[in-house]
């Protein structure tokens, strides 16, 4: 079969133990994004089998319409928000999914990106190679109150952190996020309200659906400190478009660290909040580590040796009709 795995920007895939999975095989991977929806096409038109990673390549009627060829699109991870199942069925192309969930490693980033922030790491770090005196002061984590939108898997591993830095955890979500927080000793902020005011350090954790989509508003954003810092490793569209970088240009929050755009990647160094000092960017590398990709890239990789087979596995539509 020939399989494609578009947008790989690691580059890291065949340096993986599962990728003996698609031994025999014949493997196209590209590492940057298509820059025209036409040369997607041209790049996607001979698969038999796509990789989908993620968000990355929108998998609407348009482009399932172009490609004859295919019969599996194998998904890394559990689900996605950019693949018309329905278009799918009807043009006979199997989805299968993951069902791992690993919250370790955007939850270890989303600690990473708070002490980088609070700490001013990237600014004086940058300095100091340059051979520059260091200009700022920090501050410090201890003491300060955590606010967590989401007190999911990864939510409660941020709050363990946290508190294990003698943080202050402050908890505002669904109901189940209030019973986890008093479960686990945590304070239940009073309303959304009091959560943005009264944090320190805010951190998002919010599934992103469309209930949820811009749930954060400029409103939201104005009622944060103006020393406050605002965390984002879920899903930019959490927040109303434009919001934040308004909310950092009005100085409330006065910080924030970010790891999820509207439009992914970032290319050439073209988003305001990479010319913003108060502002640490991340390209999306929540996920990004060996032991994730070991775990997510194996269950694509299984689903495509299955489907090779004869016996595919964790279809999300079954009642396909293979063309």
């Amino acid at each position: 079969m020939h399989i494609v795995i578009p947008d790989e920007y690691q580059d890291a895939i065949e340096r993986l133990a599962c990728f003996s999975l698609l031994e025999g095989h014949d493997v196209t991977r590209y590492r940057e994004p298509a820059a025209s929806f036409e040369e997607l096409v041209d790049r996607l038109r001979p698969a038999d089998v796509i990789v989908a990673i993620r968000e990355r390549v929108v998998f609407d009627r348009a482009l399932i319409g172009r490609l004859p060829n295919l019969k599996l699109i194998a998904l890394v991870g559990r689900n996605a928000t950019t693949i018309d199942y329905a278009a799918c069925t009807e043009h006979g192309v199997m989805v299968s999914r993951g069902e791992s969930n690993s919250p370790t490693s955007p939850a270890e980033l989303t600690v990473a990106l708070m002490l980088a922030s609070r700490r001013n790491i990237v600014i004086e770090a940058e300095r100091m190679r340059r051979g520059e005196w260091p200009y700022t002061l920090s501050h410090r984590l201890r003491g300060c109150t955590l606010g967590i939108f989401g007190l999911g898997n990864i939510g409660a591993l941020v709050a363990q952190a946290g508190a294990g830095l003698g943080m202050t955890v402050l908890v505002w979500g669904q109901e189940r996020s209030a019973k986890r927080a008093k479960e686990s000793g945590y304070l239940v902020a009073a309303s959304k309200t009091a959560l943005f005011e009264q944090a320190d350090v805010l951190s998002l954790h919010v599934r992103l659906r469309p209930d949820t989509t811009g749930i954060v508003g400029p409103e939201d954003l104005a009622r944060m400190k103006p020393t406050a810092l605002i965390v984002n490793t879920s899903r930019a569209e959490l927040i109303q478009p434009g919001a934040l970088l308004s909310a950092l240009r009005a100085g409330r929050p006065g910080y924030a660290a970010v790891d999820v755009y509207e439009q992914e990647p970032i290319m050439n160094g073209d988003h305001p909040f990479l010319s913003m000092p108060n502002v640490v960017c991340t390209p999306h590398l929540g996920w990004a580590e060996w032991d994730n990709f070991e775990l997510y890239y194996a269950e694509a990789f299984e689903q495509i040796a299955a489907f090779a087979a004869g016996r595919p596995l964790r279809l999300i539509n079954p009642e396909v009709r293979p063309r």
